[in-house]
């Protein structure tokens, strides 16, 4: 996804809008829709494809349950409620929640970025102690409720570890990226093909599909989930497990909203929160095994480099990586923050 910034002076019409509907609702004395609560997100509403939305349902379904029918969250898959931006305006902006990707926090804590470096965990375990444990996730979470008025309430597992795809040639080292053409997500994944010898550009994910078909860019990477829910394997031939980042996006919520429900439930809510991201977790890492095994059905060769190959990736990669960092100006402090709780947490 492109990185966009926030206007923060301006609503936009849809944030105005749900701003309007809870007004009247709180006027006209409507209980039922004081007590409901928006929660958007990216991706179908198919549990099987979209890891975001089976865990948005779970949390709608114990939210209800822990707070005995006083909060009703109401779901809205497929960016039903617009754009990256403007979700993020209206979490900003109305008593509602939302689960963004680096697309919608960045703009609001570039920090957040330090936790895409490639290669930083190993295993679902330690980038799950990471955020859970880690010094540096608290000062992130801090920075987005200080700056935006905003609550870091989960980070939400949406597929697994990122793998990189193509259909020109088989990729087991950094060497076979040599002259190829990527699509990138945001600028850290082109600073990072360019340190294999690759080039990237920034494509929206809706134009992903089209782009490798027509050989506008060679590859990707996204975890498999995504692969499958995009249908990638129908333009791309090599799949190759890299581990490359953990794939997550972020549950995020109004603060207003937070510090407005009383303390019992808040309680339960939070209650709600973390049983929803301990079976998310079960269930996604639980399905890593048998989405691989479904894109090498529909054709696609796996690739799993060895133990040397993935410490070439992480040796060159990883430097790159925090040289972009740099150069956008993030906190060295925060960074060598990350990189510790990524070292002493791990797994």
């Amino acid at each position: 996804m492109e990185i966009i910034m926030l206007r923060h002076k301006r609503f936009s019409l849809k944030s105005l809008a749900v701003s309007c509907i809870l007004c009247v609702a709180a006027l006209t004395g409507n209980t039922q829709a004081a007590t409901s609560v928006n929660l958007s997100y990216n991706g179908a509403p198919d549990p099987e494809k979209n890891a975001v939305h089976a865990f948005a349902t779970q949390l709608k379904t114990l939210v209800e349950e822990k707070t005995q029918g006083q909060l009703e969250l109401v779901l809205y898959p497929n960016s039903m409620l617009g754009t990256e931006e403007e979700r993020m305006e209206q979490t900003m902006n109305t008593p509602s929640l939302n689960i963004a990707s680096f697309a919608g926090v960045s703009p609001l804590v570039d920090e957040v970025f330090i936790s895409a470096t490639p290669f930083l965990f190993d295993n679902f375990e330690s980038a799950r102690a990471f955020f859970d444990e880690g010094q540096y996730w608290q000062e992130v979470s801090s920075k987005l409720q200080e700056r935006a008025g905003v609550e870091m309430l989960a980070v939400v597992e949406e597929g697994g570890f990122l793998a990189f795809t193509n259909n020109k040639r088989a990729i087991y080292s950094p060497a076979d990226f040599e002259g190829l053409r990527f699509r990138a997500m945001d600028p850290s994944q082109v600073a990072l093909y360019e340190a294999f010898g690759a080039s990237g550009t920034p494509i929206p994910w809706t134009e992903v599909y089209m782009s490798l078909r027509t050989g506008v860019a060679d590859g990707q990477m996204n975890p498999p989930m995504y692969i499958i829910l995009g249908s990638l394997y129908e333009v791309q031939q090599y799949l190759t497990l890299a581990n490359i980042n953990y794939s997550m996006q972020f549950l995020v919520g109004n603060s207003a909203l937070m510090e407005s429900l009383d303390e019992s439930t808040r309680t339960a809510f939070m209650e709600a929160v973390v049983e929803a991201t301990a079976a998310a977790r079960i269930h996604n890492e639980a399905q890593v095994e048998s989405r691989i095994a479904y894109l090498e059905e529909q054709g696609m060769e796996v690739i799993h480099p060895s133990r040397e190959d993935l410490d070439a990736f992480r040796d060159m990669g990883q430097p790159a990586f925090l040289s972009w960092l740099k150069e956008r100006g993030i906190d060295q402090q925060l960074i060598d923050m990350a990189l510790e709780d990524a070292k002493t947490l791990a797994h």
